[in-house]
Formats: structure tokens, C-alpha cells, sequence
């Protein structure tokens, strides 16, 4: 899949660093959240991302990053639509790789093909979502 990618490393880096940042100020709000746990684990799996993208990011052209965090993206489960906490750290990976996906300007229709190719998990399978902005709470 061929995408179009106007930062540069230096750039995608500086962002990530910044939703790692965010993510890590949600790791130490989560004790005065409603469901610390899921609320620490959803923050803790999209810092993972981040961090993993970054490091990719140092090392590799701006068109292989995103090859990689679609390559990411593709390999999770589908679990929109399943209980609240039954997936937490999936769907923060998967929140921090769509808001991933917002900072470089992925077309829309590029991600919904990625999102379509996705394995559906062993229990419930709903309809996608867009997905929940960065620094909000877990996604149901």
C-alpha cells in the first residue's frame, strides 16, 4: 500500500513524543479516574505504541514508519463493541495508532481498508468506531 507522508522523521518524532507525554500525564492521573486499572493500562498501552513507533522512527524513512504502525494496526484484534475493561491495553493500542494516523494525515479510506482487514476477536465484534481522541478516557 502505497501512502503519502509530508512530515519528516524528525517531525513524526517530536509528535509521538508528545502523545508519549500526554499518555504518561494519563498514566499518573489514572488513580483519581473512575477505573484506575483500565484507565492505567489504556494510557500504559498507548505510551508502548508511541515508544515503539519512535524508535522505529529513528532508524527508518518516514513512508516505513507508517507501513509499520498500519503493519501494527492491521495485527489487532477487532474487539470494538466488546465489554469496557474486556480489552483495555487493545484498545489503547489501537486509539494511540489511529491518533497516530491523525498527526501524519493518513487518508481516511486508507486506514477503514487496513481496519477492514483486521481479525475479529473471539468475542464481541461490533461495528468500528472512529475511534476516541488522545488524553480522554478509555474507549468502551
Amino acid at each position: 500500500m502505497d501512502v503519502k507522508v509530508v512530515l519528516s522523521s524528525d517531525e513524526i518524532i517530536r509528535g509521538l513524543k508528545h502523545y508519549r507525554r500526554i499518555a504518561k500525564q494519563d498514566v499518573l492521573r489514572s488513580p483519581e479516574t473512575e477505573d484506575p486499572e483500565a484507565f492505567l493500562r489504556h494510557a500504559e498501552a498507548r505510551r508502548s505504541i508511541y515508544a515503539t513507533l519512535s524508535e522505529f522512527a529513528e532508524t527508518h524513512p518516514p513512508a516505513e514508519v507508517v507501513g509499520e504502525a498500519l503493519r501494527l494496526y492491521r495485527d489487532l484484534p477487532f474487539v470494538t463493541g466488546s465489554e469496557d475493561r474486556e480489552h483495555t491495553e487493545i484498545k489503547g493500542r489501537e486509539n494511540a495508532l489511529e491518533n497516530f494516523f491523525l498527526m501524519i494525515g493518513l487518508e481516511p479510506k486508507v486506514r477503514r481498508e487496513v481496519r477492514s482487514q483486521r481479525r475479529p476477536s473471539g468475542t464481541g465484534v461490533g461495528a468500528p468506531s472512529a475511534g476516541a481522541s488522545e488524553g480522554q478516557a478509555p474507549p468502551g
